[in-house]
């Protein structure tokens, strides 16, 4: 029978590891439960191949959490630490170290949006790209017309102009410009459907062309609903051999445009003068929308041949030379 000094014993041992466990479950829980909160924005940089040891100790003396050794117990009981994504993180809110965990598991990172919008052409969204800091713009132009990198995008051209979807598209400070090109084309191609496709060839016409038209309805049309009318007027000087005459493409053409279209552009002999060439020009000169897109495959079933500026961003057909000069009188001459 154990006497009474060892039974002492047993339970001073007791109530010491009853304490010893008492203090590291609250030493762990007031970590756990207690919300941190930045004196200000703290935006930190997670580096590939960061150690979460090293990772840790930045986020406690950038005061996003309060214990470094806690914060990587934690880690380990979750067994996430060798889980972390790379990127820049935001933390500007209070939040628990656990909250802080599941945002660098998840790869919470902070994300920026950049706008292309219809009709711009590829040196247009080339400065917008390099405004927005991804990379510069003779960089973004040098891979866009790189015929290696067309022929991985699977795309028929000499330069990717017309094949950039215009959308707004989500990038972090990661995203590089092979990223971003990539997917402005794989936004093209979802937009494309095989029945457009389909009719683009039964009008007698491939890809490139279909895009190329739709990109000189884009720049032509004044609103969305006029596309189909402009459309028309296109398909029918192509189909009676009639030149586009199509100011936009003559404005393309023109190296170190300065804003004013004169009579001498119009007689320079660029690929992209349709004043002075019949058919289409070599290729697209914008970005065109879905509605130019389908636009182009669906013109509206009208005689029109000609189609004049009212002024206000809107237009007026004809179909006979008589009447298109008589609106251009009245709508250009007069102003």
């Amino acid at each position: 029978m154990p006497s009474k000094r060892w039974i002492k014993f047993l339970l001073v041992l007791l109530l010491v590891a009853i304490a010893t466990i008492g203090g590291s479950v609250f030493w762990i829980s007031s970590f756990l439960h207690q919300p941190v909160a930045p004196t200000q924005e703290v935006l930190l940089r997670v580096k590939p191949g960061t150690s979460f040891t090293r990772l840790a100790y930045e986020f406690e003396h950038a005061g996003v959490i309060s214990d470094a050794r806690r914060f990587i117990l934690l880690a380990r009981w979750k067994k996430v630490a060798a889980h972390i994504h790379a990127g820049e993180y935001l933390f500007k809110q209070a939040a628990t170290p656990a909250e802080i965990l599941d945002r660098l598991v998840a790869g919470d990172v902070r994300k920026f949006q950049l706008t292309i919008p219809e009709g711009f052409s590829m040196v247009e969204i080339a400065a917008r790209v390099e405004t927005s800091g991804i990379g510069k713009a003779e960089d973004f132009l040098a891979l866009a017309s790189d015929r290696q990198r067309i022929v991985q995008l699977d795309i028929e051209a000499d330069s990717l102009e017309g094949y950039l979807f215009p959308e707004t598209y989500t990038y972090t400070s990661d995203t590089t410009l092979t990223t971003l090109l990539t997917a402005m084309v794989e936004q093209f191609k979802q937009k494309v459907t095989p029945e457009m496709l389909a009719t683009a060839s039964e009008l007698g016409m491939d890809q490139h062309q279909w895009v190329t038209l739709a990109s000189i309805i884009q720049k032509e049309a004044g609103n969305d609903d006029e596309m189909p009318l402009i459309a028309a007027v296109f398909h029918n000087r192509l189909r009676i051999g009639i030149p586009l005459q199509a100011d936009p493409t003559v404005i393309y053409g023109i190296k170190d445009f300065d804003g004013n279209l004169t009579r001498q552009h119009l007689q320079e002999a660029t690929p992209y003068n349709t004043y002075r060439r019949r058919g289409l020009p070599p290729g697209p000169i914008a970005s065109p929308g879905k509605n130019a897109l389908q636009a182009a495959v669906a013109p509206a079933d009208v005689k029109y041949l000609y189609f004049v500026s009212k002024g206000d961003g809107s237009h007026v057909f004809n179909a006979t030379l008589k009447d298109h000069n008589r609106d251009v009188r009245r709508y250009q001459l007069k102003r």
